[in-house]
């Protein structure tokens, strides 16, 4: 988890960066596409175990994915990249509400202490009672609702498919979908909020972008490889905290990318996020 941790901080630093000459759609089409490659040629090399059976689960898993992939990506291209990493991580808190509505898990006094306090967090970040409040903090919190979605689905089919079965999945999907959206996008006339998921699609030129997208493909694959393990091991409290450590991770990147450093509010928002977040995964314990 600590090396997915800093593989996504730093795959979202990439994001930024490729953000000056190709759309988030694009960056999430090619990286997944790339992807798709990559584990093919380690499942062809060591054939997977695990029997499978559950397809529907497989594609749900890859369709929460997508959406909270593009959700991030986008939210990188316009917010710092701090703020945007510290939005996504309240996915524990998504995970243990749809545990309690669709599991019957109950809550503790603790756990919906920690919830508060990670909703409070996110108050302090999106500032909704000013006017740096925007569409775009919506659209990561959202976006961190789709990964916890992801995450609760892995749970679920992680002892019958092999880690890389499931990756396979969530860059099979986040292939396809890029690829049907950016083929509806020139008969679509949709209002600006929703234009980021229609861009046109423009073969990057250059091979510094190409660069990029191969790195940051090859990386992102990794991570994705790391967390699916971190998230089918045991002891989830453990993996929940140190998962943590993406944020000042991202805080760091996005400084050295010209970000401005979070403000008091912000930072004390991440705080609490985290806070909420350890709270949150030693549930389980």
């Amino acid at each position: 988890m600590l090396g997915a941790a800093l593989i996504s901080a730093l795959n979202g630093a990439l994001t930024k960066i490729l953000s000056q000459d190709i759309s988030a759609l694009e960056i999430v089409f090619f990286r997944n596409l790339i992807g798709i490659f990559l584990i093919l040629y380690t499942l062809k090399h060591t054939a997977p175990k695990l029997t499978g059976g559950k397809i529907h689960l497989l594609f749900t898993r890859g369709l929460f994915g997508f959406m909270a992939m593009i959700l991030f990506f986008y939210t990188i291209t316009v917010i710092p990249l701090g703020e945007a990493i510290a939005l996504n991580k309240t996915s524990p808190f998504f995970v243990t509400i749809l545990a309690f509505f669709l599991l019957k898990e109950g809550l503790s006094s603790r756990v919906v202490f920690a919830l508060l306090v990670g909703f409070l967090g996110t108050v302090l970040i999106t500032k909704p009672f000013a006017m740096s409040f925007s569409y775009v903090h919506l659209l990561g919190i959202l976006g961190g609702f789709f990964a916890a979605a992801a995450y609760t689905t892995i749970k679920k089919i992680k002892d019958i498919y092999d880690s890389r079965i499931i990756v396979l999945s969530f860059v099979s999907v986040g292939t396809l979908f890029p690829a049907l959206l950016f083929l509806l996008a020139p008969y679509l006339h949709l209002p600006e909020y929703l234009r980021f998921l229609f861009p046109e699609f423009i073969v990057p030129v250059g091979m510094r972008i190409w660069l990029l997208i191969i790195v940051m493909a090859i990386i992102s694959t990794l991570s994705q490889w790391l967390l699916t393990k971190a998230y089918s091991a045991k002891n989830l409290s453990v993996i929940g905290v140190i998962s943590y450590t993406n944020i000042p991770f991202a805080i760091g990147f996005g400084a050295m990318l010209g970000d401005a450093f979070p403000d008091t509010l912000t930072f004390i928002g991440i705080l609490l996020i985290v806070t909420g977040g350890v709270l949150v995964s030693k549930k389980s314990k």
